[in-house]
């Protein structure tokens, strides 16, 4: 495996289709209601792709410093498997944060404008998001070890994905 494989192996882009339903869905509903927006809808998704990514290194990262992929049955991890370096993982993540920052600050601009009271509001959106992709299994307390990943599966993916996509999807403040 090359070095790109291994980096597209740790993204694990197998698992990208669940980001982008919660942004399907939500471009649906804007487009029901005739206030969809492209640039919105595409901004949405890459914004949800980055979390995605962003979880999936964290979680090679976490699960190999942990211990819990030392008994691994499923899919090679590329931390564990000395393919990927604690350093160049750590990078990496730190890479994606910035990614996901950009993005989504691009996201509202696009969406909100001037509008401070939503900036703020998914600003803090934002952050919470961030910081549930890398926790799931890195940090002190890491919550996927805790039986609360299907929680944040449906508050991220579900709940949050849908409706906060279909605000920024649906409704251009700018207009």
């Amino acid at each position: 495996m090359n070095k790109y494989q291994v980096w597209l192996h740790a993204c694990r882009l197998r698992t990208l289709p669940l980001a982008a339903s919660s942004i399907i869905v939500a471009g649906g509903l804007a487009k029901y209601y005739q206030v969809f927006d492209m640039g919105i809808f595409l901004l949405s998704l890459l914004t949800a792709l980055l979390l995605q990514i962003l979880s999936n290194l964290a979680n090679d990262y976490g699960d190999a410093v942990s211990g819990a992929d030392d008994q691994r049955v499923g899919p090679q991890r590329m931390m564990q498997s000395g393919l990927i370096s604690k350093v160049a993982m750590q990078k990496a993540i730190i890479f994606v944060t910035f990614a996901c920052i950009l993005s989504g600050l691009s996201l509202l601009v696009r969406s909100f404008g001037d509008d401070l009271q939503h900036w703020l509001l998914f600003i803090g959106l934002g952050i919470v998001a961030i910081v549930a992709a890398i926790t799931y299994t890195m940090g002190k307390i890491p919550y996927g070890y805790r039986a609360m990943g299907d929680v944040a599966v449906f508050l991220f993916f579900g709940l949050l994905g849908v409706l906060g996509s279909f605000l920024f999807t649906g409704i251009n403040f700018t207009r």
